[in-house]
């Protein structure tokens, strides 16, 4: 007999069921991305609380309800909340060009307390914050001889019409390697090589046409950088100087995902571009900021010819940043320090 059990529900289903979601510490996106909820689960469990996905109990013996990102309106979990009045509470992840219904604030009321990186909603009240956490490491180690390469991309081929949308730029700096230095790059990541160009087809219809062998060997679009998908980022960026890594939104405040976190652990410097207030939760000479560069032109010139001693020097920030007090919140135990304090231990009043 459980002393309190809590459903976690996520927009993705393949992390709502089964318990996945505390199974598994990777995900295609990140490494040890899950890794907060799993080492979360163990740890209540030993104080008789269970932590699991809503759908391996019944419905009944939940107490509390996690949203990870809004859910449908018609979730039939937060209608089962909202109708016991059992408490819901929500963390936003992603932006809001992924899930433009995380800034629906008429559904916010729906939820006791939300989580969110967005730091112009917190309040510590309605509103807390809540950051991408990782197992953050004692040590970050340089094999230089394993730095060979000189620049990487890792991410997924993704279009959205946003006016924050930073995709378009992602291909802008990779068909601007492809042009003027291709022996200084490489493209990793999903769906690089499946885009076909048919631009007057709507985006579903290219996908089914794409599926046709002769078809995608007509019409798909050729990337010279690309090197193929990943399983694990760590081994890849570990070979590069540099990587850039773009979030999927641009002046966002306090939105940093683990883009920026992957390249810090494989003591590879990022070149990013995402969150406006960025350098308010990390040192700026931790990475380098892409808006401070005119062109793609001037920002290869920075790093082409960056001396040893100046890389040192942006390897020892990383490494003081992150044996630092100010990551902690990007640690797994803030991010376990907020859930106990914040919904184990509140009150159901």
């Amino acid at each position: 007999m459980w002393a309190l059990v809590i459903a976690v529900s996520n927009i993705y289903s393949e992390l709502t069921t089964g318990n996945y979601l505390f199974n598994n510490p990777n995900v295609a996106i990140g490494d040890d991305l899950l890794l907060p909820w799993i080492k979360l689960k163990n740890y209540l469990e030993k104080r008789g609380i269970l932590l699991c996905t809503p759908d391996t109990v019944k419905i009944d013996n939940i107490d509390k309800f996690i949203f990870l990102d809004m859910p449908h309106r018609h979730n039939p979990y937060l209608a089962y909340a909202c109708d016991s009045k059992k408490p819901a509470y929500l963390i936003i992840c992603e932006s809001e060009i992924i899930n433009s219904e995380n800034q629906n604030y008429s559904l916010h009321q729906s939820f006791k307390k939300i989580f969110t990186y967005n730091d112009s909603l917190v309040d510590n009240k309605k509103y807390f914050k809540m950051n991408y956490c990782f197992d953050l490491p004692r040590q970050i180690d340089v094999v230089s001889s394993r730095k060979v390469r000189l620049c990487a991309m890792i991410a997924g081929n993704k279009i959205i019409d946003h006016p924050l949308e930073l995709y378009s730029e992602r291909i802008a700096a990779i068909r601007w390697f492809e042009k003027y230095h291709p022996g200084d790059f490489d493209l990793y990541g999903g769906g690089w090589d499946s885009e076909i160009c048919l631009p007057r087809l709507p985006y579903k219809v290219k996908k089914l046409v794409g599926k046709l062998k002769f078809v995608n060997n007509l019409f798909r679009v050729k990337y010279p950088s690309y090197r193929g998908a990943v399983v694990r980022k760590h081994p890849i960026l570990s070979e590069y100087k540099f990587s850039i890594c773009y979030e999927n939104a641009r002046d966002v405040p306090g939105y940093i995902t683990e883009k920026v976190f992957d390249c810090f652990f494989a003591a590879c410097i990022p070149i990013y571009w995402g969150a406006g207030n960025v350098a308010d939760h990390i040192p700026s000479d931790c990475f380098i900021d892409k808006r401070n560069f005119k062109n793609m032109e001037s920002l290869y010139k920075y790093i082409k010819t960056m001396t040893v001693e100046e890389y040192g020097r942006y390897i020892d920030s990383i490494r003081e940043f992150i044996g630092s007090q100010m990551s902690y919140p990007f640690s797994i135990d803030c991010f376990m320090n907020t859930i106990i304090e914040e919904i184990v231990e509140d009150s159901f009043c």
